[in-house]
């Protein structure tokens, strides 16, 4: 009988239940077709459904009288619903604008590491890139809108000169970012890759807030506080390492120390050149970070870096030494009401010594120094609206001794810059940014507006045009030479680029146009501003993933017809530098834990007066075993044909080439104390 009582209760209560519930339809669309996977709810409860491939939904709720539901979808606004009548409803979903501070326009940058572009490379790719042999400015030379120049290695960007490319560590500018060598002999970048969390490479068309660049600009940011001790070392046939960090609650300390030496290189393999001192570099860095809270955060950075190398030429036996340091100290913080502060202070000091530099017996002395020193302000107003504005003081020094004769310069470049970041629409984005610079030998003020209008309707695709001026004072020696009256040189730069992704496979094209006024120009011994020339080209780059699994496609080709008349030229020509096409192929290969790198580069002849080049071509090879979570062992061969390749012509007619065709490297990275795998820990 007791039973008989329960069940009818336990059927009384069901029924109950069932008869109190209320049944939820309807349809999610976009306007224009359904929306699956849409997720509505009534507000406040768990009671909700996803839609189905029709975007349908239909779900019961124990709630009654006037329910509000909510509807969430990816990409979307949220979309609020009350009502009493909740069958057959009709949920239209507006597609949600991206935020100013949400979109990301890559056109004319190239990106590595974590940054806020198209991601391509992180330092270890910098480091095993097939020719690279751990150099930032070689890894970036397989970029598109980059030429090949082997005599001296530098970067020389869609047809401007190498110094037309100016380099920032977290905002502030470098003055000398290469090590020096002989003439005709490749430098390299002074930096380690392993101090950057993000590398940024604009081929032209970047905002206000960079100046003193024709070309092009070279941001990197240094890594950010460390949250565990590291130590490593490398070793090598020419450079020996050894770094860490050590890590506090809120702050760590890095060092590294790095000798680079050629003599037992030479040793074993002899080159063209005849040396009279192997080139060697010893260079010592350290940085301290500490984030002093979640708005404010301090990163400093000192370097020193001494290299001496002698060679014997003809009757005279060349001697060079150079000591190159750079320090800075970064400050970003909240001040309050969203505004955020950015304050910085950068020193460089580059001396350089050369016995026997040009006759037996002479002595070269060139002292450069430069304080930059830089304030800015940035907000995001709203989602529409994102500004900063800031302002600038580079203080430069400099002397030249040759045999009793030279100079002493001292000026200053102020300027001032504001940036305006808008949304117009949902999918188009513009920027607006305006600079405005001084220099102090000649009173000139120059006002440099810059725009880029961008439509990036999803994440696959971007179209963006570009247009701006841009300035640089041109060689301190030039300066002097026209008894510091050379205005600056400026360049107007209009770039069109179009940008195409898919989960394998990105696609850039970037057509492009630039005009130089003001060129620096010899005439009479004088030095002058009535030069002028023009630089047109197209630039593509192609990264695939997926032709072939574990394997890395990557092919970049420029297009460059440049001239101008600058410098001794008599008539306007196409730089000596320049080469009409270039064209880098490369392909990375996973296997377990090995990584096998090929690449092929080729370059067009280039122009010199007494005749052209033949073009220039290098098959590079490279392979890197993970021996273990702690050890890793790269090796490449660069120029495997052992091609002869000639770079261009002396006033007699000799050739120049590199000093050896063929250079093979072998490095041994090992972590001592890290517990990330694979991860070299130097710094």
């Amino acid at each position: 009988m007791k039973q008989q009582i329960a069940h009818i209760i336990i059927m009384l209560l069901t029924g109950l239940n069932a008869w109190s519930q209320t049944t939820v339809t309807g349809t999610v669309t976009d306007g224009r077709k359904p929306l699956a996977g849409a997720n509505v709810f009534i507000m406040g409860t768990i009671d909700g459904c996803m839609t189905d491939s029709l975007g349908r939904f239909s779900f019961k709720t124990s709630q009654t009288g006037e329910l509000t539901l909510r509807a969430t979808f990816m990409g979307f606004e949220d979309y609020t619903l009350t009502t009493t009548q909740p069958t057959g409803l009709t949920i239209r979903m507006k597609e949600r604008a991206t935020a100013i501070d949400e979109v990301v326009v890559t056109a004319s940058t190239y990106s590595f590491g974590k940054s806020d572009h198209f991601k391509t490379m992180d330092a270890h790719d910098v480091v095993m890139s097939g020719n690279s042999c751990g150099d930032i400015v070689a890894a970036l030379q397989s970029l598109p809108g980059t030429q090949k120049v082997g005599e001296d290695g530098k970067l020389y960007v869609r047809g401007g000169e190498s110094d037309e490319c100016q380099t920032f560590v977290n905002g502030m500018h470098v003055l000398v970012p290469y090590s020096t060598n002989v003439e005709n002999t490749a430098s390299r970048g002074r930096f380690s890759p392993f101090l950057f969390k993000g590398i940024n490479f604009s081929l032209g068309g970047y905002s206000g807030e960079y100046g003193q660049a024709l070309s092009s600009v070279l941001p990197m940011e240094t890594t950010d506080v460390a949250t565990g001790d590291k130590l490593g070392v490398s070793g090598s046939l020419v450079d020996w390492n050894i770094g860490g960090t050590k890590a506090f609650s809120k702050s760590s300390l890095s060092f590294n120390a790095d000798l680079t030496s050629m003599d037992i290189y030479n040793a074993l393999s002899p080159d063209r050149f005849e040396w009279t001192r192997p080139y060697r570099k010893l260079s010592a860095e350290a940085q301290y970070k500490a984030d002093f809270s979640s708005a404010t955060v301090l990163k400093t950075y000192v370097g020193y870096d001494l290299t001496s190398v002698g060679q014997h030429i003809d009757e005279r036996s060349l001697s060079m030494t150079e000591h190159n340091v750079y320090a800075n100290a970064t400050l970003k913080t909240n001040i309050g009401h969203g505004y955020t502060l950015f304050a910085g202070m950068a020193n460089s000091t580059v001396i350089n010594h050369i016995d026997d530099a040009l006759t037996l017996g002479d002595h070269y002395e060139n002292t450069r120094n430069e304080v930059h020193l830089k304030g800015e302000l940035r907000k995001v107003f709203s989602p529409v609206l994102k500004w900063s504005a800031g302002v600038e003081d580079y203080i430069r020094h400099s002397t030249k001794r040759y045999e009793g004769d030279g100079y002493g310069l001292d000026y200053q470049l102020l300027a001032a810059h504001t940036d305006a970041q808008l949304r117009l629409v949902p999918k188009l984005f513009l920027n607006l940014s305006a600079r405005l610079e001084n220099a102090t030998y000649d009173g000139r003020w120059l006002l440099m507006p810059r725009a880029t209008l961008s439509y990036v309707p999803n994440k696959r695709f971007q179209l963006s045009a570009m247009v701006g001026c841009y300035s640089q004072t041109a060689n301190d020696e030039y300066i002097a030479m026209s008894g510091e009256t050379l205005r600056q040189s400026t360049a107007d730069h209009a770039i069109l680029s179009m940008q195409y992704s898919t989960n394998g496979t990105l696609l850039r094209i970037e057509p492009y146009y630039k005009k130089y006024r003001h060129l620096p120009l010899l005439r009479e011994g004088i030095y002058t501003a009535e030069g002028y020339g023009t630089s047109r080209g197209l630039d593509i780059f192609v990264e695939n993933h997926s032709l072939v699994k574990h394997l890395t496609t990557t092919l970049s080709y420029s297009f460059n017809d440049s001239e101008r008349l600058y410098l001794d030229y008599a008539t306007p020509q196409t730089p000596h530098y320049a080469s009409r096409h270039n064209l880098r192929l490369s392909l990375k290969y996973a296997l377990g834990k090995t990584i096998i790198g090929l690449s092929e580069s080729y370059a067009s002849k280039r122009h010199y007066a007494n005749g052209d080049t033949p073009y220039y071509n290098s098959i590079d090879a490279n392979i890197t075993w993970l021996v273990s979570p702690k050890v890793i062992v790269y090796t490449s061969l660069n120029n495997i044909l052992g091609r002869t390749n000639i770079f261009g012509y002396e006033a007699d007619g000799k050739a120049i080439t590199a000093n050896r065709d063929r250079f093979f490297y072998i490095g041994i990275f090992v972590s001592l104390k890290n517990n990330k795998a694979y991860d070299i820990s130097n710094f």
